[in-house]
């Protein structure tokens, strides 16, 4: 009955989708999709299996979307096909949906990753239907869920923060005519003229410093209600920073960790940063099937900046 009635909803609001694609071998995954779609208001072209995909993909190029299911296919389809779905999207312009499982985090995203493609980590129902409501948008009717929109504000929000901190680093280095501004996507906010070297020079920071305020986030959890200071940009852009001052590399599943969010969330903010400029996205030289995450480098100036000042505040606790 609420399928029936967000279906006609749909229908009545949106008269026109985009077509759907679903890339899913014949089985219980195949129609999960199929009914979201449907629930959606969307309208499927049919499917493709995984063992045909590869060959059959170059064939449709009318499709706004592909819908991608990875759940029990073996590793070797999956990097074999994903390089054809992420070609062929780009090529048409059409957005990918993948429906994943955890232990598949990093080989999916070392094969599919972007600004077009939304990865869900084991989703429910409505969790499909919710990013297939907003992916089978008409382009020119589309609008962002509560979700991305509340997303987008914490990120500009954390820009301008930022922005502010090496603001006030550079006042008090005498850097004067430095002014920060909010570019409104990444980091924009910084000015060209601040001159970031000289903020932190003198004060170094190690990778117990950053571990420390991690430790003491987590700590939190221990005597709060779980998931009351969810901050996942944040905490990624901690266990990057350290990371880096360790010397170690980030998969995109441990970076998932990190966050301490649902995977699904975690995989859309690490999305968004790298669209962004935040985060640099690079392959595993030894392993294709993982890539490694890692700050830009004005992501890493910014946080060794804030480091320093807060040491030159006093310890951090």
């Amino acid at each position: 009955m609420v399928g029936a009635m967000m279906h006609s909803a749909t229908d009545a609001t949106y008269a026109t989708t985009v077509p759907a694609l679903i890339v899913a071998d014949d089985g219980a995954e195949a129609m999960a999709a199929l009914e979201a779609i449907s629930l959606a208001g969307g309208r499927s072209l049919g499917r493709v299996g995984w063992a045909e995909a590869a060959g059959r993909l170059q064939q449709h190029n009318v499709l706004g979307l592909l819908v991608v299911e990875t759940e029990d296919v073996p590793d070797a389809v999956i990097a074999a096909v994903l390089p054809h779905v992420d070609a062929l999207a780009r090529a048409i312009d059409a957005r990918v949906i993948v429906s994943l499982a955890r232990h598949q985090i990093d080989l999916v995203a070392a094969h599919l990753f972007g600004a077009h493609v939304d990865l869900l980590c084991s989703p429910t129902v409505a969790d499909r239907v919710g990013a297939l409501a907003v992916a089978l948008m008409p382009r020119t009717g589309r609008f962002q869920d509560s979700t991305r929109d509340a997303d987008s504000t914490r990120l500009r929000r954390l820009n301008k923060e930022i922005a502010r901190i090496a603001e006030i680093i550079a006042r008090l280095n005498d850097e004067e005519g430095s002014e920060s501004t909010d570019g409104g996507a990444g980091l924009a906010g910084y000015s060209t003229d601040i001159d970031m070297t000289s903020a932190s020079g003198s004060v170094p920071v190690t990778a117990r410093d950053v571990r420390e305020v991690i430790r003491a986030r987590r700590l939190r959890d221990q005597f709060f209600e779980r998931g009351l200071f969810e901050d996942p940009a944040w905490d990624m852009l901690l266990d990057l920073f350290a990371a880096e001052l360790e010397q170690t590399q980030v998969s995109v599943s441990s970076l998932c960790i990190a966050a301490a969010v649902a995977p699904t969330t975690a995989l859309r903010w690490i999305a968004k940063m790298t669209e962004a400029g935040v985060f640099v996205r690079h392959a595993d030289p030894f392993d294709k099937r993982r890539a490694f995450m890692a700050l830009s480098p004005k992501a890493h100036d910014g946080m060794r900046d804030y480091f320093a000042a807060i040491k030159r505040g006093g310890p951090i606790a």
